[in-house]
């Protein structure tokens, strides 16, 4: 893998009332839901990486410490950013920041880890008692 420290990938989007609070049952005001947010952030770290793996491989998401700090109405554009600050192993860590339009809406840390999909599937099947 070629992944080090100062890679990074964004992700973007227009807050629609899909994005909304209401509409996936965090809340009631009418503004992008948190789950949404971090949903963008964790797209804008496979941006960062998954092109650099290797083919069956991928990263799962392990760890989020991220804060919401501002909300943002419907209809703003939304850019999350996520560049990665460490690897040790499988594990890649991200520094992440989220910013309407007009100011920084959240920040934090997010850790992916690297996983080969067929033995992460077959993990999970013996879970569910599947051979």
């Amino acid at each position: 893998m070629d992944i080090r420290p100062g890679l990074s990938g964004h992700a973007e989007l227009v807050v629609g009332e899909q994005h909304t609070a209401p509409s996936i049952g965090s809340g009631k005001v009418r503004v992008l839901a948190t789950p949404v947010m971090i949903n963008l952030i964790e797209a804008a770290a496979l941006a960062a990486i998954e092109h650099l793996l290797p083919a069956g491989y991928q990263s799962l998401g392990t760890h989020l410490d991220v804060r919401h700090i501002a909300a943002t109405p419907v209809g703003m554009g939304v850019t999350a950013i996520a560049e990665v600050t460490a690897v040790d192993g499988r594990t890649v860590t991200f520094k992440v920041r989220a910013s309407d339009e007009k100011e920084l809406i959240g920040e934090g840390i997010h850790e992916r880890v690297v996983v080969n999909v067929e033995k992460f599937d077959a993990r999970v099947q013996k879970k569910l008692g599947v051979k």
